[in-house]
């Protein structure tokens, strides 16, 4: 490769040396893995390079390189037909990146799932009664010392008796 190539905002651009460890690297979900792999063996890639935010997936033969996110690939032609499966890819205009064409990936159409509370194995029970509260207690004051200035005892004697 004799492109030379940039920094990048983590520090310097380093090629991996396969998608399955850019991918790892960048924390992109597993349930996407098998669809860029997909993506990258029908385009047809040589490298994949760190660039901070995305990966860099450089092309075999002439086209843009792609840049692949956490939930999107981008860097396709608009006239380019990328098939996975049976199925060719639905590419929408890049806003960032024109005249190019990205495609999201699939988990962001998967719905979340909402999390439920464990269920206990321990059968419930009815709640005990609540015993009252006990009362507050009332500070009282007994006043203070003319000639030491301490607080009298409930007596009436101070330090200075």
């Amino acid at each position: 490769m004799n492109e030379v190539q940039g920094p990048t905002p983590t520090g310097n651009s380093r090629p991996y040396r396969s998608l399955a460890e850019a991918l790892r690297a960048h924390r992109i979900a597993v349930e996407n893995h098998e669809f860029i792999a997909a993506i990258t063996d029908a385009v047809g890639i040589s490298t994949y390079i760190d660039r901070g935010r995305y990966i860099e997936a450089v092309r075999r033969g002439a086209g843009a390189s792609l840049h692949i996110g956490r939930t999107y690939t981008n860097g396709f032609a608009e006239d380019e037909l990328v098939v996975v499966g049976s199925t060719p890819l639905r590419l929408q205009p890049s806003d960032g990146r024109a005249p190019y064409f990205y495609v999201t990936h699939p988990s962001e159409y998967l719905p979340t799932a909402p999390v439920k509370a464990k269920r206990s194995t321990t059968p419930r029970t009815a709640a005990a009664p609540r015993a009252a509260a006990a009362p507050k207690l009332v500070e009282r004051d007994y006043g203070v010392c003319d000639v030491c200035f301490m607080v009298k005892t409930p007596a009436g004697g101070c330090g200075c008796d």
